[in-house]
């Protein structure tokens, strides 16, 4: 290596460090320059592969861990007070002895992050030494290397089912189409194959790759973390450019499938690669606990100071009223005696010394043990363990447990959040005519009932589509009704993502196979000369081809290791306990209300689509038995004639979304099947079974501005240049021009009004919509277009906005074939998880996408709108009309609000908004009276909302109102909001990982919120308060006996307590006590927190642990110290007893008071709290004993010899520490007695309950909600039981109204109950 001077060494890191802070950067090949110096290699400033994620080196651990722990406050103050006393005038113990119990904690603290960093280090080199393969020059094939060895400029290859090791440009291939298919589950979670293309034309690749060839340049931009986006063009030698994006780059970490192997060129390696750049490590959140938990520990520090300036001045005081010099005070070598003030002032800090307990030391690391503890409870409940999906409760951030039993308001997703993301294609519209699929619908509608509809959509067999089609339905005994809803679930899965029986499976309708059939006739009569095609075909040519959907053969799917594979799951121990609980019906039951309802219609009306038609198709229905004797119903249409299984019945299809799966479903049921995809071409067979080749000329992918995807094809039959078009109604319907436009004809204007009119219908049934339309575009302007399409893909500087543009450009003018509905359905449950958190005082706000008919249906559904609600329609076109609305409907509620006859009442309001308003309304000088609008509705539903919008809406609410919230989500799109509230979780669906790895918690189903938050939220959060309530009480308690006693001690700073015997007390004689008080109480049963949602109204607002109960205590503290420290000082007063022997007593009485108090404040024993309290007290005596008997010298000039033995000799001792006890605990237990008798609380009156048979305890719930009142109950106070005798009243759930009453232009304000639509204002 060439020895460079300093100088040369600074000058190369700045030239570095300019060339890595570059907007683009200029990328060669490496082979040119195999072997040289690394001073002569062009991309030597960019980093190597090689990742480093530790924090600590082995030289370096002891200081850089040191530093990291005094970034907290508390451990500089203890190590302050230890390093003071050190110095002789002000120390008030052994300084050697003052520095154990922060060099304890700090150790352990130390060792933890040692073991952290260790497996960093264990997993950094593993990877580092994962194998690859590099091209070498010299040996002029690749070579094999690790990881560690890839640099920028390098050419990789990669092999199937192997990880990509760096950011790779795909070059080259072993598919004769140019493709690559890779895997990003460990990026993004999607488990769902990924089309990347190589660049072409910049180097010999026939027939084998030639890395030697290539001699061009590469130009990309800088790093960045954007997993979707990335911009780059390939100079070739000629100067001519040759653009690349996302689709042809392999990230690190991504998995290379069904491709035998492919070579890239390293753009980025090591940490800058995409994947480490996302890679942030978890993320600090403080808790609402915490932030006044420091408030607090601030006010012990005022507390601390003014007991010690009290102790100072005490000092100066005493000296001053002496007569002359005591004998104990010892003047220094010299003579000299310190003068009264300057001894106060030395006192100060000797009392600081000696008071420092006070600020509790274990106190942080007592609530992190805690809250592992909680954790550990909160992931291991069988009841949010999801059987199909294998998962559990993750909980990632470890320090806002408590923060789920405070929440106010819940901000949600709806697609793959309250609905199952499994799209169900229903209806469609084709040219102005609807078919509702209403054989379809039987299927879905068969045997409809509370356990067997699901059974019948997934147990389903169907033929082939051009065979006809039939419904298989097993009808099981109601004890088999749970194992056979398993199995059919479990067989249902699918490594494939969105391939289910449910969304796989669709019956043709009746009229639609005829038009379809007589299309087909026509055009094979006229003969593929015509150049017409039917536009019945071109909507099922657009269904199959505009998509990104890749198809793979059955045989040739990966075998991929998924966590939700049955097959390779491991023994969990919470199978074999989720099965016992299900073995036992009265563990599995919880205490709800049984109130038998009609059962609401969820989803989609089926009265108007299992009608009888009208040309009377014959149906026949045929029961059988299978061999396990279960009744089996078919259900058949007759169809054309029969024709032999294709191979197309080994297809799968991996798609993006699961409305492109639906679809692509939807038009293989008709026989459109697609059969093969890729970059050039796509390939589909028609009914006829002819197959049609695709050329495919370019394709506009989706993006949420124009909303809407688009595929540029060469027709084989007609040769024209068709575009088809895919996307939001809103969206194409402007791109058709007005009804007036002259170049839309009537027959147009027609078909758009029609198809208008069936989108309005499905969006009211709660259906997700979609528009296609057709585009035949001419050479000359696809010529013309095209060159401005590659100079925008070629960009750096605005690619997105130009290639935008060139979307937009050919996206006009469009023909209307027609439209699809596609059903999402509820999860399991969510209604009645809604309702809960509802009753629970958590307001709920839904933002969606969807547009308002078909949000405002799903609401209805999921009973986020109630019948009875005063509903607010917000849809401005400007913002004059916002502020009217907004200044009128506030005016109307405050009104309400303002009668004295509806005190302690509010109104059900609810609240929906489209995206447009809700940008107005949000702005700045709206901003507070939306907020305010908003506070005094009990739900909103925001339609039309972006990701931007619901991180904004978030923030705005949680900055304005000042309160708890939680976001919760699905996709990427809910990652901003997630990470904008509180708390986020994130739900692990079918739409990838990204909300997972965003959240703080993470779930697989939505009704796993209730117990999460009503249970475990609740009892997290009153467990860790009364915890440190507690500690602060135990330790102002124990350190002012030191306090008081320095009143006759001269206030010396002496203690009468061996110090070795102090530091014990906290270490280790009461510190499982509250460890075990924090994990384990149980102050009310999970059946009626469930049964109850309003007792989790408790901990909102300020809950438990507030300024009046830390006070309270902290008073109680003082009186117990007065007690534990007067009635021995009174007993022995006059004696002759030393000071160690004085102290004892104290010491022994302080631990049975503050034991005893614990044990007043617990709720629920066990045999766990027993051994702890009683193994407090036995480890207390013996160590104790054992220090008296042998520690004699530990801690001179003291003499501890057989103290505590002497006074378990004397009666004297036993009485003073039962009575001095019981007279310092009578306030507290009179206290706790009255207040349960005179004025019970809520959860006291839940306690008694649970205590009754539950039988009769389950009467009194029903009871005790049927008269909560959704308006007149408080926050801060429920309603009382009523008595059991009282009748239930059952409760009627009419019909949801329908939504144009209440979805006007402009504004409309409706109040809707009992089927009746009366209109409050407008």
């Amino acid at each position: 290596m060439t020895w460079m001077s300093p100088l040369a060494l600074v000058r190369d890191a700045l030239r570095g460090q300019r060339a890595r802070d570059k907007d683009l950067r200029n990328l060669v090949s490496n082979l040119p320059y195999e072997g040289l110096e690394k001073g002569k290699q062009p991309n030597r400033y960019f980093p190597g592969n090689a990742i480093k994620t530790t924090k600590y080196t082995l030289l370096l651990f002891i200081p850089m861990n040191l530093y990291e722990q005094f970034h907290r406050l508390a451990n500089i103050y203890f190590v302050g007070l230890a390093i003071l006393n050190f110095v002789p005038v002000v120390n008030a113990f052994q300084p050697e002895v003052a520095l154990i119990p922060i060099c304890v904690i700090m150790s352990l603290t130390a060792l933890k992050d040692a073991w952290e960093d260790f497996r960093r280090y264990q997993s950094d080199r593993k990877l580092n030494n994962t194998p690859c393969f590099i091209y070498s020059r010299r040996a002029t094939q690749f070579v094999e290397r690790c990881w560690k060895d890839v640099r920028v400029g390098d050419f990789v290859r990669v092999v199937c089912n192997e990880i990509v090791p760096a950011d790779l440009l795909l070059l080259y291939t072993s598919d004769p189409n140019r493709v690559c298919h890779i895997e990003t589950s460990n990026l993004d979670g999607e488990t769902n194959l990924k089309q990347r293309r190589a660049v072409s034309g910049v180097c010999v690749s026939d027939p084998e790759f030639e890395a030697e060839s290539f001699n061009s340049i590469v130009v990309s931009e800088k790093p960045n973390n954007n997993l979707n986006h990335f911009k780059c063009f390939v100079e070739k030698p000629d100067k001519e450019k040759v653009g690349a994006g996302i689709e042809s780059l392999l990230l690190r970490g991504c998995t290379v499938r069904n491709t035998d192997h492919a070579v890239g060129f390293v753009v980025f390696a090591g940490h800058e690669t995409k994947s480490m750049l996302n890679n942030n490590g978890p993320r600090y959140k403080r808790s609402k606990l915490e932030r006044k938990l420091n408030i607090d520990v601030i006010f012990c520090v005022i507390l601390l100071l003014t007991m010690c300036l009290f102790g100072a001045v005490g000092q100066y005081v005493w000296l001053q009223a002496l007569p002359g010099v005591p004998p104990y005070l010892v003047p220094d070598h010299s003579g000299h005696l310190d003068s009264p003030s300057l001894s106060s002032f030395y006192m100060f800090f000797t009392m600081i010394i000696l008071l420092q307990v006070l600020i509790p030391i274990s106190l942080y690391v007592s609530i992190e043990l805690v809250k592992i503890g909680q954790i550990f409870f909160i992931t291991n409940d069988v009841d949010m363990y999801d059987q199909d999906t294998n998962s559990r409760v993750q909980c990632k951030s470890l320090n806002i447990t408590e923060d789920l039993g405070q929440i106010e308001y819940i901000f949600s997703d709806k697609t793959g959040t309250l609905t199952e993301n499994k799209m169900v294609y229903r209806r469609c519209s084709i040219m102005g005519t609807e078919y509702p699929h209403k054989e379809n619908a039987i299927r879905l509608a068969v045997l409809k009932g509370e356990e067997s509809e699901e059974d019948v959509i997934f147990n389903q067999r169907p033929q082939p589509a051009k065979t006809g089609w039939s419904l298989d339905n097993d009808h099981e005994e109601t004890h088999h009704s749970r194992r056979g809803r398993s199995n059919f679930t479990r067989s249902a899965s699918s490594d494939v993502a969105f391939s289910s029986e449910l969304e796989s499976a669709v019956v043709p309708d009746r009229k639609l196979l005829q038009q379809i059939s007589r299309a087909q006739s026509s055009s094979s009569g006229s003969g593929s000369g015509s150049g017409k095609i039917d536009p019945y075909l071109d909507f099922f040519l657009a269904l199959a081809i505009c998509n990104t959907v890749v198809v793979s053969m059955a045989t040739a799917q990966r075998q991929r290791a998924r966590g939700f594979s049955r097959s390779s799951r491991t023994y969990n121990p919470l199978d074999a306990l989720s099965n016992w609980v299900k073995k036992s019906p009265s563990l599995c039951r919880i205490f709800t209300s049984c109130k038998h309802k009609p059962k609401r219609n969820r989803t989609l009306s089926e009265d108007s689509v299992i009608e009888e038609d009208q040309i009377n198709t014959p149906v026949k229905f045929e029961v059988s038995r299978d061999m396990d004797g279960l009744q089996t119903c078919s259900l058949h249409a007759p169809s054309g004639p029969d024709k032999p299984a294709a191979a197309s019945d080994n297809l799968g299809y991996e798609a993006e979304s699961p409305d492109e799966a639906a679809l692509v479903h939807a038009a293989k049921a008709y026989g459109f099947i697609l059969l093969a995809r890729t970059p050039d071409s796509v390939t589909v067979r028609l009914p006829s079974g002819k197959d049609l080749v695709f050329e495919v000329l370019d394709t506009l992918t989706f993006d949420s501005t124009r909303k809407r995807m688009s595929v540029l094809v060469r027709h084989p039959i007609t040769n024209e240049l068709v575009l088809y078009t895919k996307g939001a109604d809103y969206a194409i319907m402007e791109l058709l021009g007005t009804p007036y436009a002259e170049n839309i004809s009537e027959k147009q204007k027609n078909i758009a009004a029609d198809t208008q009119h069936h989108l309005d219908g499905y969006a009211k049934n709660g259906l997700r919509t979609l528009c296609f339309t057709k585009k035949v575009v001419s050479e000359k302007m696809y010529e013309s277009w095209s060159v401005n399409r590659q100079r925008a893909l070629a960009a750096i500087e605005s690619r997105e906005e130009l290639v935008m543009d060139s979307a937009v450009q050919l996206e006009t003018n469009l023909s209307l074939l027609g439209a699809t509905g596609i059903e999402d359905r509820l999860q399991e449950s969510v209604p009645d998880t809604i309702v809960a958190l509802r009753d629970a005082g958590i307001q709920v706000w839904v933002l969606t996408g969807d547009k308002p008919e078909t949000a405002v249906n799903i609401g209805y559904a999921c009973r986020l709108l109630e019948e009875e609600d005063l509903v607010i329609n917000m849809s401005c076109k400007n913002k004059l009309a916002c502020i009217s609305i907004l200044d009128c409907t506030l005016e109307e509620v405050r009104r309400y609000s303002a009668d004295h006859r509806n005190v302690d009442t509010t109104p059900d309001i609810s609240l929906v908004i489209d995206g447009r308003t809700l940008t107005m309304a949000l702005s700045s000088d709206l901003q507070d009276r939306f907020v305010e609008l908003a506070k005094r509705c009990r739900s909103v539903l925001c339609c039309r909302v972006t990701p931007l919008q619901k991180s904004r809406v978030v923030k705005v609410v949680r900055e304005k109102l000042k309160v708890m919230t939680l976001a919760v989500g699905d996709g990427a799109n809910d990652v901003n909001m997630i990470q904008a509230a509180d708390i986020g979780i994130g739900i692990s669906g079918q739409e990838g990982m990204q909300a997972v790895m965003a959240s703080d918690f993470a779930i697989s189903r939505f009704k796993h919120l209730k117990k999460l938050l009503l249970v475990h939220g609740h009892w997290c959060y009153t467990r860790l308060a009364n915890m440190i309530i507690y500690f602060f009480y135990k330790n102002v308690a124990y350190v002012n006996l030191l306090f008081w006693y320095q009143f006759f001690c001269g206030f010396s700073g002496t203690a009468m307590i061996d110090y070795w015997l102090m530091i014990f007390f906290n270490l280790f004689f009461t510190s499982l006590p509250p460890i075990m008080f924090g994990i384990m109480d149980k102050d009310v049963s999970a059946e009626m927190l469930l049964g109850v949602p309003q007792l989790y109204r408790t901990g909102q607002g300020e809950g438990d642990y507030n300024f009046s109960t830390f006070w309270v205590s902290i008073l109680d503290a003082f009186y117990q110290s007065l007690v534990c420290f007067f009635i021995p000082y009174w007993t022995y007063q006059g004696s002759d007893i030393d000071v160690f022997t004085f102290g004892t007593p104290l010491n022994t009485i302080s631990l049975f008071t503050i034991l005893l108090h614990l044990s007043i404040e617990i709720k629920a024993w066990t045999v766990v709290h027993w051994v702890i309290m009683w193994g407090s007290v036995a480890v207390y005596f013996i160590v104790t004993l054992a220090y008296s008997g042998v520690c004699i010298t530990c801690n001179p000039p003291s003499d501890p010899y057989w103290i505590l033995q002497s006074q378990m000799a004397d009666p004297m001792f036993y009485l003073i520490c039962i009575i001095t006890t019981v007279v310092a605990l009578l306030p507290r237990y009179t206290f706790h007695v009255l207040r349960n008798s005179v004025a019970p609380s809520p959860l006291l009156q839940a306690r008694q309950l649970d205590r009754m048979d539950p039988c009769k305890r389950e009467l009194w719930i029903k009871e005790w909600r049927s008269f909560r009142g959704s308006g007149g109950v408080k926050r801060s106070r429920l309603s009382t039981p009523p008595s059991p005798t009282m009748e239930t009243p059952v409760d009627i759930y009419p019909q949801s109204p329908t939504t144009s009453d209440i979805m006007g232009d402009e504004f409309t304000l409706n109040v809707v109950s009992e089927n009746c639509q009366r209109p409050f204002y407008t």
